[in-house]
């Protein structure tokens, strides 16, 4: 791992420079260990693919740290190496893991690009939507909206390049791909992903606790379900 300065109120560990699951893995055994003895002065941390930025209070940190003169941020990053040692001397073990399941409708207005993704794979729809609900999706990292999780795991038969003309709109709850990942818009916004399907299961939700449906680390599968389905889940969430 490396440990470095960013800005005056972060400071990033970097665990490796690529996208693969073991890395995540122990970005979630890092963040886990973590939890149960965080710092003084610590406001948050936002992990992603390869790496998390520790956020902190430098005054804070300075007040209840070390009085040898040290500044607040050398003080953040001893303690993450100190964290990085610890975790060094054990075992790797496999974090725990909570699987979501996500229904999702395939096709038709909630999935307006599902046919074309067909095409491309020289598939059916029918076929696509199998193929995207067999696998358990590693979530990477939360990221360009609240709650937009970036999954891991898609068959390679479906990777499929983003959309020419990106959406002004993209309705919340749109299931999508893009390129070898797939994800579910939280919010109505702008995208460019190829829309397959949609789930009535609001991901961001602001006035609950946690906001957000999923965290890095999460496993999700995809349900198929009909429309009608669809809609009576959209009404119990109402």
């Amino acid at each position: 791992m490396v440990i470095e300065p960013f800005g005056d109120q972060a400071v990033r560990v970097i665990f490796g420079d690529r996208i693969a699951p073991e890395i995540q893995m122990k970005i979630n055994q890092f963040t886990e260990r973590f939890d149960r003895s965080p710092f003084k002065g610590f406001v948050e941390y936002v992990p992603a693919y390869t790496n998390v930025v520790f956020y902190y209070n430098p005054i804070e940190v300075s007040r209840s740290g070390k009085k040898d003169g040290s500044s607040a941020q050398q003080q953040v990053i001893d303690y993450l190496n100190q964290l990085s040692e610890q975790m060094s001397n054990e075992p790797d073990q496999e974090a725990k893991r909570r699987v979501v399941h996500i229904p999702v409708c395939y096709g038709g207005e909630f999935g307006p690009d599902l046919d074309e993704v067909a095409h491309v794979h020289h598939l059916t729809p029918r076929e696509v939507i199998e193929k995207h609900t067999k696998p358990q999706y590693l979530v990477y990292m939360l990221g360009f909206a609240p709650g937009f999780p970036f999954l891991g795991g898609l068959p390679e038969e479906l990777a499929t390049p983003r959309r020419a003309n990106p959406r002004l709109k993209i309705a919340a709850g749109s299931v999508g791909i893009a390129g070898k990942q797939t994800g579910a818009y939280p919010l109505d916004s702008p995208g460019g992903w190829q829309i397959i399907g949609r789930t009535p299961v609001p991901l961001f939700q602001p006035e609950s606790d946690p906001p957000t449906l999923l965290k890095a680390g999460d496993r999700v599968v995809f349900d198929a379900i009909s429309e009608p389905e669809y809609l009576r889940i959209k009404e119990e969430q109402a």
